[in-house]
């Protein structure tokens, strides 16, 4: 069969390829076209255009780029009818991937949803669209599945990527072959993880270094990607000698850190199923925040609250994202800190509430099935 992907950032690049992989394993005869990244074209070939065209984040940033947006979606669009899939799977990225669902459908195209749109958190009037232009739509997490199905979407649960994703937790050897690999010393580390996206680098970085210069006795690392050019880094952590750097080591880095500063996003759930306590951080442009604000109606950001309805990690959004509360919360839950063991009790929950591994498998299977019925 005719696979057509479309996955927008580098997390959805991963759980696509994965999936990719296991839609091998069930039709050997499976052929791609795609919007995708590295990890995708690592699987198969068929890549029309880099994700990284399409990584605009934030309302003001939207509208500040809407022409490139819609000759993106044209682009899409006609590849679609020209290359004529079996099935169009979309990869979360819903802002986009929606209208590539609208579109699909229009003509004809069966579509798949894998990793639905956060319809529970803001926009549940796309709802309708939802239920109307996808026909096989796949939830990654637990809390969804009554979500959409109280709304006509028979969305399935079929487990969440990040349980076939995450490496196993590394033995002591390996732990400090890591660290001697990058010519670190022996003292604790605590990780930043600052996001994937330009504008979340610049607004962060630089509050997680200068909350680093209160703690001597501990060896801050930064999470790179090569989502970001390299450099972009450097500019940052030039004016902080003591930082350190690390790229695309980032399930290996904060196994080894004694705790993390994480931007909201996946980072923080897969943070949460290694066992590594932290602090989550957002800052953005002023106007989108606001926005956000006034649409979003749930009480935390973070998918480890989220998924377990309560401040299991402390979230530090906008004007709170300081180095002074950064400074404060990463005290509470260091070694000895009076909430790292509450938060080490609440991450076994979350791993009891998420399910097993063999996420991708199920979901090519299932869709496989449901292809050929």
């Amino acid at each position: 069969m005719r696979y057509f992907l479309v996955a927008g950032e580098p997390s959805g690049d991963i759980h696509a390829s994965h999936l990719m992989r296991a839609l091998c394993d069930v039709d050997p005869e499976a052929s791609f076209r795609y919007i995708g990244g590295d990890k995708m074209r690592e699987v198969a070939a068929g890549c029309f255009q880099d994700m990284r065209e399409l990584a605009i984040m934030g309302f003001v940033e939207v509208l500040t780029h809407l022409r490139t947006i819609k000759n993106n979606l044209r682009a899409c669009e006609k590849e679609i009818v020209a290359w004529k899939p079996d099935v169009v799977i979309l990869v979360d990225f819903s802002g986009f991937n929606l209208k590539i669902a609208k579109a699909a459908h229009r003509v004809g195209f069966r579509v798949a949803y894998y990793i639905l749109p956060k319809l529970w958190a803001w926009g549940a009037w796309r709802i309708k669209a939802l239920r109307r232009d996808v026909d096989y739509p796949y939830s990654i997490l637990p809390f969804e599945r009554s979500f959409f199905h109280e709304r006509g979407v028979a969305a399935e649960y079929l487990g969440n990527p990040l349980l076939d994703e995450l490496p196993s937790p590394p033995s002591l050897e390996e732990k400090a072959r890591f660290r001697t690999e990058h010519g670190w010393d022996e003292r604790p580390i605590v990780a930043l993880l600052p996001g994937s996206r330009p504008q979340e680098l610049r607004a962060l970085l630089p509050r997680l270094c200068m909350a680093s210069e209160e703690f001597v006795d501990y060896q801050f690392v930064v999470a790179g990607t090569s989502a970001l050019p390299q450099q972009a880094y450097q500019e940052i952590l030039q004016a902080f000698p003591r930082v350190l750097l690390v790229m695309d080591r980032t399930h290996e880095l904060v196994y080894n850190a004694v705790c993390a500063v994480v931007t909201s996003g996946t980072a923080t759930l897969e943070t949460g199923l290694m066992g590594t306590p932290q602090v989550v951080v957002y800052r953005g442009n002023a106007l989108s925040i606001g926005l956000a604000r006034c649409l979003v109606s749930v009480k935390w950001i973070s998918l480890v609250n989220l998924i377990l309805n309560k401040e299991a990690v402390v979230e530090l959004i906008q004007e709170a994202c300081t180095p002074q509360r950064i400074v404060q919360e990463l005290r509470e839950i260091l070694p000895n800190g009076a909430k790292r063991e509450r938060v080490l009790q609440d991450y076994a929950a979350l791993r009891r509430c998420m399910g097993e591994a063999g996420t991708a498998a199920r979901v090519a299977r299932s869709l496989h099935e449901k292809l050929l019925g």
